[in-house]
């Protein structure tokens, strides 16, 4: 009998795959497509005639942790131990995974605001607890009264992903107070920060839980080199969390992965002296700011961009179709994959709404854009 009946598989591996079988673009799964830095590249080719290549300790590589600390320091202003406030992980999945698993039990319930990613409910079933959907607004903001009704005596953890993923929705400095007023009631629930787009915003400025004092005592903050670097493959992500929470993290970690890649890790310690990690954000608002424009004289709508690098599009003006059925004639007929927003609701909520990977260099954005112009 199954673990997880109701959990098929991703429509992510569906569009790409349908993607791959047509020949479409695929600008559905969120992954660059252009070349890596090439002083990471040649950091990794380097060291991969060194002596780096079995285990690292299993919080991380002693290096990379005192750089991650400081980065964090630099970024937000926020002192952390190293050695008993960090953990590097196989990727934000494994560490969103690992943190469910070590710190929600049997009955508990996890608050998780829709449209969300699909990584986040699976782990709760596992732990035989409950995810309680709660719907964003359709701006996608969050309703923080109907998110504090849905909390209970029950509820251990709430999840906020921040930038957000489908939307590119940044939270503002409202809603963190509102967040720590609800938290403030409910002392004993855990905040789950799910930031690893951090670097990825553009005209508003990323708040970061790890600037908010009243809540670094009960938070965890799970960050991605992955999606920083634009190396997704490697996997490589990182989680911040006091010690009395890191102590049960680690816990679980040491006998799911035990310990990340040792040459990655190695590599990206040594790219962290030389790399400007303000350069991020630039680079994908050119990439937002270019996309925007060669679809604007398209049928599509635009929905606002502040983070990620996902753009949001509204098709109600080409068809009424529901949201699924779309993006797969988009595949077909025009040669284009993208992501279906109701995907990301429990309940399956159809806004009409899709969304595009524009991580992608010019010229598979140019030919995707003229694909979806003719629309």
């Amino acid at each position: 009998m199954s673990k997880l009946p109701n959990i098929s598989t991703s429509i992510f591996t569906v569009m790409s795959k349908m993607a791959a079988q047509y020949n479409a673009i695929n600008l559905s799964q969120g992954f660059p497509n252009f070349p890596v830095d090439e002083r990471l590249t040649d950091i990794v080719a380097k060291l991969a005639k060194e002596i780096v290549h079995q285990y690292t300790p299993m919080s991380g590589y002693p290096s990379l942790l005192l750089k991650i600390a400081a980065l964090i320091n630099t970024s937000y202003g926020r002192t952390v131990q190293p050695e008993t406030e960090l953990l590097v992980t196989a990727g934000a999945t494994q560490a969103i995974f690992t943190t469910i698993t070590a710190l929600v039990k049997n009955s508990d319930e996890v608050i998780i605001l829709d449209p969300s990613y699909d990584c986040y409910e699976a782990p709760v079933l596992l732990c035989n607890a409950n995810p309680v959907r709660v719907a964003l607004n359709d701006d996608y903001t969050p309703n923080w009264e109907i998110i504090e009704k849905a909390c209970t005596s029950k509820t251990k953890m709430i999840i906020i992903n921040n930038p957000h993923n489908p939307t590119g929705k940044i939270l503002t400095e409202s809603d963190f107070e509102s967040l720590e007023i609800l938290l403030e009631k409910y002392p004993d629930i855990i905040l789950l920060s799910d930031e690893v787009y951090e670097y990825i915003t553009f005209e508003e400025k990323h708040i970061s839980a790890h600037t908010r004092k009243k809540l670094l005592n009960r938070c965890v903050m799970v960050s991605s080199f992955g999606k920083s670097f634009h190396v997704t493959g490697w996997k490589i992500g990182y989680l911040a969390a006091p010690e009395y929470l890191m102590k049960e993290i680690k816990k679980v970690h040491q006998f799911l992965v035990f310990s990340v890649n040792s040459i990655c890790q190695i590599a990206i310690s040594e790219y962290l002296d030389i790399v400007s990690i303000v350069e991020i954000g630039k680079l994908y608002q050119e990439k937002r700011d270019y996309f925007r424009q060669l679809l604007k004289d398209s049928s599509f709508k635009l929905m606002p961009c502040e983070g990620t690098y996902f753009q949001v599009v509204s098709y109600v003006a080409i068809s009424n179709e529901n949201d699924v059925d779309f993006c797969k004639r988009l595949i077909v007929e025009h040669g284009v994959a993208a992501i279906p927003i109701s995907t990301f609701y429990a309940d399956g909520k159809d806004l009409k709404l899709i969304r595009f990977c524009f991580a992608k260099d010019n010229a598979t954005l140019e030919e995707a854009a003229k694909r979806l112009c003719a629309i």
